[in-house]
């Protein structure tokens, strides 16, 4: 993302405010995540918990919608794939880590929930992307939250944890899952 020059930022200030709303428009309507972004940080009833709702109503459709067909595992990873650049979409949009964790932890519970006949499957992938996502989800937590948010989410992420150690191709993973997260000191 290129760094506006101080040329930039002085030919700005001598915009009008006419000219620059017209300018921000057009920027808007050329690029969906600043509109959105712009919703957010302008908008009073466009909050943090709409946008949760809104990108979970995504999640849940892209997993509805592209979960189908002959190749399901295939499917599924893809929606997976998908889910996790909507997460980064959202978190983009607000700056919020918390919003990220959230996100990250539904779309693991709806893949607990309705997909894990799937990790049996003789294609990895769903099941190497699920880990990944259920790692990293706790790497978040324990970097980038309170500790006292760790209490919160720790019984949730141990049980995604320990389904996922359960399976047969726990040991065939080219990264070591965390068998059990103690309470950062």
């Amino acid at each position: 993302m290129p760094v506006p020059s101080a040329e930039f930022k002085h030919a700005l200030k001598r915009l009008s405010d006419k000219e620059k709303e017209a300018l921000l428009l057009r920027a808007a309507r050329r690029d969906a995540e600043l509109y959105e972004t712009l919703c957010y940080e302008l908008l009073p009833d466009v909050t943090t918990e709409t946008v949760f709702e809104q990108a979970s109503d995504q999640i849940h459709e892209l997993f509805a919608v592209g979960a189908t067909g002959r190749l399901l595992n295939r499917s599924l990873t893809k929606a997976l794939g998908k889910a996790i650049k909507e997460v980064a979409r959202a978190r983009r949009i607000t700056k919020d880590k918390r919003l990220e964790v959230d996100l990250n932890l539904y779309t693991l519970r709806h893949i607990f929930e309705n997909y894990t006949g799937q990790f049996e499957s003789v294609y990895a992938s769903f099941y190497t992307g699920t880990a990944r996502l259920a790692a990293r989800t706790t790497q978040l937590v324990l970097q980038n939250l309170h500790e006292d948010l760790w209490l919160e989410y720790k019984p949730e992420l141990d049980d995604f944890l320990q389904q996922l150690h359960a399976r047969s191709k726990s040991r065939s993973l080219k990264f070591v899952l965390p068998r059990e997260l103690e309470l950062p000191e």
